[in-house]
């Protein structure tokens, strides 16, 4: 059975989309079988990986609003084994159409379960706000990434975040566990981001991922050509990085399974 991971901070421009594709398409050069599903009604994680979300007919909003088959919406990219499910700017109009309904917190997770035997890895992206497709990708997965940017007010709304994990896992999903908080956007020639870094540390110890993402322009730049990092330049101290956390990630899962 594959696992579910999803990709949440309420907080934006904190890397959550970066850290989606990147960690995701870093798992599938090595090899393990991963779906990304993009929650996030601006689209950047299928805009990112070449998907043009203006033709599609089927996408997340699909998915979760008119019931179709997950497996008609799911996309290839450039690499074999990432797939995605795309989002569409009409997703900003499913919660409105789904807080009238029963068991709306279950959408997300009703989809994901007809295909999560068919991956190693399932990651949500979700947007930047903890409305209801955020509650759902978090009632959706067993476990979550909270990136956390090595800027002044990085643990500015965390408290809220972790609030509203507790209350999912103690209302809806009693097996959501943090998967860890991963340190994004770091320059280590400023003293603020070692500050920082010291900090989250402090606050949360072995919850913090030991890989750092560190500040580099080929991260930024690999969007526009609509690659993960890894296939732009897979040289670069971003693809470096993404590839260190897919290691990281891996040993940690693979020893938990034995």
């Amino acid at each position: 059975m594959g696992k579910i991971i999803s990709i949440a901070n309420q907080k934006g421009g904190v890397g959550k989309t970066t850290t989606t594709v990147n960690l995701a398409a870093s798992l599938a050069v090595l090899e393990k079988k991963v779906l990304i599903v993009d929650a996030d009604p601006q689209a950047n994680a299928s805009s990112g990986l070449g998907i043009d979300v203006r033709h599609l007919k089927n996408t997340i909003y699909e998915c979760l609003v008119g019931s179709i088959d997950p497996h008609v919406a799911i996309c290839d990219t450039d690499l074999e084994n990432l797939k995605i499910i795309p989002s569409h700017v009409n997703l900003v109009g499913a919660e409105v159409e789904m807080v009238q309904l029963e068991n709306r917190e279950m959408f997300m997770k009703n989809v994901l379960e007809q295909i999560r035997d068919e991956f190693d890895y399932i990651f949500i992206d979700c947007s930047p706000s903890l409305g209801l497709i955020t509650l759902n990708a978090l009632t959706a997965t067993d476990s979550t990434i909270i990136p956390v940017q090595c800027e002044y007010y990085a643990l500015e709304g965390i408290a809220q975040l972790l609030s509203t994990i507790k209350l999912v896992k103690s209302k809806l999903n009693p097996t959501l566990e943090i998967e860890g908080f991963l340190l994004t956007m770091y320059d280590s020639r400023t003293r603020l981001n070692n500050q920082v870094v010291e900090d989250v540390r402090a606050n949360f110890r072995d919850m913090v991922f030991d890989t750092i993402i560190q500040r580099n322009i080929k991260l930024s730049e690999a969007p526009s050509f609509q690659l993960p990092v890894v296939m732009y330049d897979a040289e670069s101290k971003g693809a470096l990085c993404y590839m260190q956390l897919a290691k990281e990630f891996l040993d940690k899962n693979e020893l938990e399974n034995k």
